[in-house]
């Protein structure tokens, strides 16, 4: 029901910055939560970002990326963005995009079972 495709990663000086982007296409008449993953060689997935497709929908950050990075929707092209500044060696990861169909209040990103899936792009910060 959801295909979604990242884009928008690469390599990047710390301090720098990079916007990754994920094409949603959805066919159920839903709102839905989306959000961005990381994985790490080595580490567990990390939830970086959530947001809900409503208007005014909540939006989540864990304590690694917040003020740093921002989690935007373009409603007009269904697309998700992950805006990321002052990168850090640390943030260097695969990143996902994610959706799950579920209500505002269990939209963040605490949680991993998201039904779908990106295939995921590449981060790589280097000092």
């Amino acid at each position: 029901q959801v295909q979604l495709v990242e884009s928008g990663g690469g390599s990047v000086q710390a301090g720098g910055s990079l916007r990754l982007s994920c094409a949603a296409s959805v066919r159920r008449y839903q709102n839905y939560c989306m959000g961005w993953f990381r994985q790490a060689p080595g580490k567990q997935r990390e939830g970086v970002a959530t947001i809900y497709t409503a208007e005014g929908g909540s939006i989540s950050y864990p304590d690694s990326v917040k003020g740093r990075f921002t989690i935007s929707r373009d409603n007009a092209n269904n697309t998700l963005y992950l805006q990321m500044n002052s990168l850090k060696v640390e943030d260097t990861a695969m990143y996902y995009c994610a959706a799950d169909f579920t209500a505002n209040w269990n939209c963040h990103v605490l949680r991993g079972d998201f039904g779908y899936w990106g295939q995921g792009t590449q981060v790589t910060v280097a000092s």
